[in-house]
């Protein structure tokens, strides 16, 4: 059922989130990881991250949901404020991923 194939691939991605981000870790001798962003508001990969850091001797740090957003809000202000001060583009216009907002 869709259900089942949607649990068994978050339990694969978060599989493989967590234990790269912890072999990172003991490799490069952190003794410390953070998630942040929408990705940090998945119940698995908090746990997954909770369960192996603990396991590894890596403290873990993660924000409360209430503050696991992604970008979307910020960029509709930003988007919001240059269009009120006269900003326009055109159709060829391109993503910037370093874009300076200010």
């Amino acid at each position: 059922c869709q259900a089942d194939v949607a649990a068994s691939f978050q339990k694969a991605v978060v599989d493989v989130l967590v234990s790269h981000a912890v072999d990172a870790a003991k490799e490069l001798g952190f003794d410390k990881v953070a998630i942040a962003g929408g990705v940090a508001s998945n119940s698995a990969l908090r746990a997954g991250m909770k369960e192996n850091c603990e396991k590894a001797g890596i403290a873990f740090y993660y924000p409360s949901p209430i503050y696991c957003t992604d970008n979307g809000a910020m960029i509709g202000v930003a988007g919001y404020y240059a269009y009120i001060n006269g900003v326009r583009s055109g159709w060829d216009l391109n993503a910037v991923p370093n874009l300076k907002l200010v």
